[in-house]
């Protein structure tokens, strides 16, 4: 029992920004191997900063420890290489490429191996149905959903431990929101540990095991996600009137 709730991700007082202005002031969090943990706030509380401090863009001070390792410099590229995986707001994808020619770059640290590339892309079509449909299809095509489903795929093909979700809802109508995030508690059943930021707290609160909010750059809240979801401060802030019944 103890081996499968250690944490793969532990962030003690880490302080980034840009140039001079401090964005995270002392902030501390952890994610559980295999589990799902989602930091939720406001537009500007710091959340896609935390995940660029996490992936080595932004200089920090405090400890960033990853599956035993403290990263201290540890470079962008040398973390993707250890399993840490960024699915950033923007998507990121080649819209002038077909679907699959996008999932082929996501597993570019498996292309030395072949087979266990081609084992790879077998296995986002499995869970990704509807993008086996539109492999051929040129990414840029895509619905908003469909963009959001791809750009979790590419990540996911290159077998990372932690996959870094930011604002996975961002542009979509609520039934493809209520899609995604099915996907999103799907995925657990891969064994691959999930951090989500998202603005949409009753979405990602539905899915995850613990909670942070983040505010200002600091955690001003957190516990288990389904107690988070009643507590009144969030409920006041983030659910609205509503929060004791799901959305139609």
């Amino acid at each position: 029992m103890g081996e499968s709730i250690r944490d793969l991700l532990r962030v003690d007082d880490l302080h980034a920004g840009y140039g001079k202005a401090e964005v995270l002031s002392g902030l501390s969090l952890r994610a559980a191997q295999g589990g799902v943990v989602t930091v939720i706030g406001p537009n500007g509380a710091g959340k896609s900063t935390l995940l660029n401090a996490l992936m080595g863009v932004l200089r920090t001070r405090g400890t960033i420890a990853y599956d035993g390792r403290e990263l201290g410099d540890t470079p962008l590229e040398e973390r993707v290489a250890l399993g840490m995986a960024l699915v950033p707001e923007t998507r990121a994808l080649f819209g002038s490429m077909s679907v699959e020619d996008n999932l082929l770059l996501g597993g570019w640290r498996l292309r030395a191996r072949r087979q266990r590339a081609d084992e790879g892309l077998e296995r986002v079509y499995e869970l990704f149905p509807r993008l086996k449909e539109r492999r051929a299809q040129l990414a840029g095509t895509l619905s908003g959903g469909e963009r959001q489903m791809l750009a979790i795929a590419r990540a996911l093909i290159g077998e990372p431990q932690l996959l870094m979700l930011d604002e996975p809802s961002l542009g979509l109508a609520p039934l493809i929101v209520r899609d995604i995030f099915e996907i999103i508690k799907g995925l657990r059943q891969t064994g691959v540990t999930i951090l989500v930021v998202e603005q949409n707290a009753r979405a990602a609160l539905e899915v995850a095991d613990y909670g942070y909010v983040l505010e200002t750059g600091e955690i001003v809240l957190e516990g288990p996600a389904a107690e988070l979801a009643h507590d009144p401060r969030v409920v006041e802030t983030y659910l609205g009137a509503g929060a004791g019944r799901r959305d139609d």
